[in-house]
């Protein structure tokens, strides 16, 4: 069952907030908002990803926000993370990602970081 990922603009940047579990049955709907969202004409300066309310996340989501991330980097929109829980932030930093991605402690940072 297909679960509504919230988004919401704020200016040039919008902010996916996804809720609950992120894992095998959940992130392939987060990747297609994000796809979508990152193949925008005209496109988004940036794309923040509200982990607030998420309160796990699994391999597969990690998939999802680094293609998300590659994605973006080749379009030239800014896309960071913001403010992650501390369970999910703590398999970023296990499994890399925290190099990879800009996360931020809150979306307001975020929305900041990438207009930067």
């Amino acid at each position: 069952m297909a679960t509504e990922i919230p988004v919401r603009s704020e200016g040039d940047v919008v902010v996916v907030a996804p809720e609950g579990e992120l894992d095998a049955v959940t992130s392939p709907g987060l990747a297609d908002v994000l796809d979508r969202l990152l193949a925008a004409d005209p496109p988004w300066r940036g794309v923040v990803i509200d982990l607030s309310r998420v309160g796990f996340c699994d391999s597969r989501c990690i998939g999802v926000l680094v293609s998300a991330y590659r994605q973006a980097r080749d379009e030239g929109v800014g896309l960071a993370v913001a403010a992650p829980q501390r369970s999910v932030l703590r398999l970023f930093v296990i499994a890399g990602i925290d190099q990879v991605l800009r996360i931020e402690e809150d979306t307001g940072h975020a929305v900041e970081t990438v207009l930067a």
